[in-house]
């Protein structure tokens, strides 16, 4: 600072006019929405708390098992049924099984099952087979096959782990796993972290189709996921949340016509968007039921041959997400046999690479629904929300004014308590601002971290003013540097410790605590680094000012 500051005015000064321009951003970020709701932009959101509505809380069900079993009595299993023959192992090895079977059959109806690569070689009627297998694969597609779901499978410390995503029992597991020769080792109810955090995303984005992109599921606990709703009623949260998409493929018949083929419940995995073979693309996985009913209406349809003119589209609650036709290769492979594991490609750009992304998150929550248990449910009446609203108005409004008359008491000037409060309600003004750009929701606990930044901020006002009221009176300019950043100095400190305090909260996420906060965080930082160097800067002003009239 110089003496030649308060000579070219307040208007020049930095500071002020930091401080102006993101107090009246924050204005129009407040009420634009008023003015054009059209734009959609800005405008506060208000929480469960404040504007009434539902919250759940889910746990997705499921288990992680170590298994022991034997890939070979699967293998003898599953291609016994699906050629209804007799299967013979002639040949085992950690990598490769070898089977014969007593008539001609074809790589690709071996590979169809999703066991592994085949070599095939055929002599007097009898076809012997060479299967390329990996045991943890062959024994998560056995098991998806039983539970017709998705099963994953991870290695922790040399132990293979497969989790259901389905609910499921230790004798049911046990039950499945006896047919093969198999047995559990260690059964544990529950998903990986990994699922649950997939899982939140899922709802996230199905939430986000419903017009519902402001809500954020939350993981507590690392076991259930919490969803607050903020103006919806409990049975309308059952259903967004809670209940499954309607996913359908159907197949283009004639004009614009089209034939049912499978629904949801005959997807069991989606995998990662992906760039294969030039193209992006979502792979996905069928029962062996809905790739059998996938088959024949392709056959039945014609799109066998004429696939250029019978789409496949796919729907998810009625709304058309993937339409193209059957590749050629993929068409005349199911003239032969029916294939579960299929792909839906896209071309090679940058906007097919969004597209593949879109559907994959369509797939995922609409085909692979994310089975969840309702464990917690409640509902905020709407009325009761705008009685929290109003009371918190007041309570803000009314410590605005008991901090105003403290300030009085202390110093009985009111060319001082008059900038405190203006600086103090400005901060308030940009903190809502903030909040409005980001779209964050303003619950009961971060109405109470704004509450808690204004009395944090008059103390730091406080601090400020008096290191500059020297003896009663405006200092030297030298003096008045040393108290001043004496005064910062204090102000940052106590900013810092603040801030490392709420970081813990926001970043271990306690619920509705995370608002606070959150809120209590941006309410000192745009109070450090705007509205306190604007307050010392309109201070001395002010004091300035009023030592000349003297």
């Amino acid at each position: 600072m110089n003496e030649n500051e308060t000579e070219r005015g307040l208007g020049s000064d930095y500071r002020i006019i930091l401080l102006v321009a993101v107090l009246l951003l924050s204005l129009i970020l407040l009420f634009l929405p008023t003015i054009f709701p059209q734009l959609n932009v800005g405008g506060l959101n208000y929480g469960l708390d404040l504007e009434g509505g539902s919250w759940l809380e889910l746990r997705p069900e499921g288990a992680i098992t170590q298994l022991n079993a034997d890939t070979g009595s699967i293998i003898e299993q599953d291609y016994g049924m699906f050629f209804n023959d007799t299967v013979t192992i002639t040949n085992q090895t950690g990598s490769t099984i070898t089977f014969t079977i007593a008539k001609p059959v074809t790589a690709k109806q071996i590979e169809s099952l999703g066991y592994g690569q085949a070599s095939i070689s055929t002599s007097g009627g009898v076809t012997t087979i060479e299967l390329r297998i990996e045991e943890p694969k062959v024994i998560s597609r056995y098991l998806e096959n039983q539970y017709q779901t998705d099963v994953m499978f991870f290695e922790d410390n040399d132990v293979t782990w497969y989790e259901i995503r389905k609910k499921t029992s230790p004798e049911e597991l046990e039950s499945a796993m006896e047919q093969v020769d198999g047995s559990v080792i260690t059964y544990q109810e529950g998903v990986s972290l990994a699922t649950l955090i997939e899982t939140k995303e899922i709802l996230e984005k199905k939430l986000n189709l419903f017009g519902l992109s402001d809500v954020k599921p939350t993981i507590v606990a690392e076991e259930f996921i919490l969803i607050d709703l903020a103006g919806v009623d409990i049975d309308t949260a059952m259903d967004l949340a809670a209940t499954p998409g309607k996913f359908e493929i159907r197949f283009q018949t004639v004009g614009n016509e089209t034939v049912h083929a499978i629904y949801g419940v005959d997807i069991q995995t989606v995998g990662y968007h992906t760039m294969d073979k030039g193209s992006w693309g979502v792979p996905f996985t069928m029962t062996p039921a809905g790739a059998k009913a996938f088959r024949q209406v392709a056959i039945d349809t014609n799109a066998v041959n004429d696939y250029n003119n019978h789409n496949v589209i796919m729907y998810l609650d009625d709304k058309v997400i993937y339409s193209a036709p059957l590749s050629q290769g993929l068409a005349q492979s199911l003239k032969i046999v029916p294939l579960q594991d299929l792909r839906a490609s896209f071309g090679i750009d940058s906007e097919s690479e969004e597209n593949a992304k879109e559907l994959e998150s369509h797939l995922k929550a609409g085909a692979l629904p994310v089975n969840v248990e309702v464990i917690g449910s409640g509902q905020v009446p709407a009325s009761l929300g705008r009685q929290f609203k109003e009371l918190t108005a007041i309570a803000g409004l009314l410590a605005i004014i008991t901090v105003s008359f403290m300030i009085y008491l202390r110093y009985r000037r009111k060319e001082i308590m008059l900038p405190m409060i203006i600086t103090s309600v400005s901060e308030v003004i940009m903190i809502l601002g903030f909040a409005s750009a980001i779209k964050w929701q303003l619950d009961l606990p971060a109405i109470a971290g704004i509450i808690a930044v204004i009395g944090t901020g008059i103390d730091h006002l406080v601090i400020i003013t008096d290191e500059v009221l020297y003896e009663g009176k405006l200092p030297p300019t030298k003096v008045y540097k040393a108290r001043i950043s004496r005064a910062f100095g204090i102000i940052f400190a106590a900013a810092a410790t603040t801030i490392v305090a709420m970081i813990w909260l926001v970043w271990m996420g306690f619920g509705a605590l995370k608002g606070f906060a959150l809120t209590t965080i941006i309410g000192v930082l745009i109070g450090v680094l705007i509205a306190r160097p604007a307050y010392a800067r309109i201070i001395k002003a002010v004091l300035k000012e009023d030592q000349s009239e003297e």
